[in-house]
């Protein structure tokens, strides 16, 4: 848990909570690890039976530290070394959607010079990094702004700039082969950092109140997405829906290969609407733990 990246505080919530959740299942030896360079000595000297992987972002969700698991050979959790580096690079991953005839929206890798000095696509549309998660550095440039956006300098030198897709926000968390359900994520505004992990933020309705080919539709996709980007253990896959649209206006936005786990978490809220205790979700993802992802 922990680590380098911009998601950092996130992880170790979602570390914290799934060590407690594991000590109350029993059974379980943990120990807790703030990911530092120094992760290589000090796997090889504690030796575990399992990692479960509670990172967030670059280097724990990208295949960085999967391909460290992998050279240990330690059995890890959550999905392996391709399917993280594709999930995490949000343009790649959207060309395996539309090969896989998912519905996705139209979006382009620019120069973060070029974004500030023009408009990249027609307004409103969304600028963000392509690999990072958690709407860490995001911007919604709305139809009447009168210019480009100006960004932060912590944005990389490249930015995915995407046409803004309308409607409410779904989700649905994929168990291994068991899509649990589609939550509505219901906010006052954008779906930022913010709203996300700060008690209040959001209002999650589970299961979501949706006309029954909709939900189809979300649990249909999740599962696709998943196994198209070579998926393990759990994901979890964002959409708009345009209600005036129906089927036509559901979009899938992106999948996440290691979902947080904190108090204020989707996943493991859907894992509890099937009956699945999050004591429970957590052992299953350690009893699914291992190499060759």
């Amino acid at each position: 848990m922990g680590g380098p990246s911009a998601e950092r505080e996130v992880s170790l919530s979602s570390g914290r909570a799934c060590a407690a959740a594991l000590r109350e299942h029993g059974g379980y030896k943990v120990v807790e690890v703030d990911a530092g360079r120094d992760l290589c000595a000090v796997l090889t000297d504690l030796q575990p039976d399992a990692v479960l992987n509670c990172l967030h972002g670059r280097w724990g969700e990208d295949g960085c530290v999967q391909g460290l698991l992998e050279w240990l050979h330690i059995p890890y959790t959550h999905s392996g070394v391709l399917a993280s580096a594709l999930a995490m690079d949000k343009q790649r991953s959207k060309e395996v959607f539309r090969h896989a005839g998912l519905p996705v929206l139209e979006s382009v890798i620019a120069p973060k010079a070029d974004v500030m000095a023009q408009h990249v696509l027609t307004p409103p549309y969304v600028v963000k990094p392509n690999n990072e998660g958690s709407s860490v550095g995001v911007y919604l440039i709305a139809e009447d702004n009168n210019g480009p956006p100006q960004l932060s300098d912590d944005m990389p030198d490249e930015v995915m700039v995407e046409t803004f897709a309308p409607g409410r926000e779904l989700t649905t968390t994929v168990m291994g082969d068991r899509a649990l359900g589609v939550t509505d994520i219901i906010t006052t505004g954008w779906y930022d950092y913010d709203a996300k992990y700060k008690p209040g933020g959001s209002r999650h309705v589970v299961p979501a109140d949706l006309p029954d080919d909709i939900t189809a539709l979300c649990l249909e996709y999740a599962r696709r997405a998943h196994d198209a980007l070579g998926c393990r253990g759990i994901s979890r896959t964002d959409f708009r829906w345009d209600e005036a649209r129906g089927a036509e206006g559901l979009i899938l936005l992106e999948t996440n290969t290691q979902p947080g786990m904190t108090a204020t978490s989707l996943s493991p809220e859907q894992a509890a609407a099937v009956g699945i205790s999050f004591p429970a979700l957590c052992a299953w993802m350690v009893e699914d733990a291992s190499c060759d992802r």
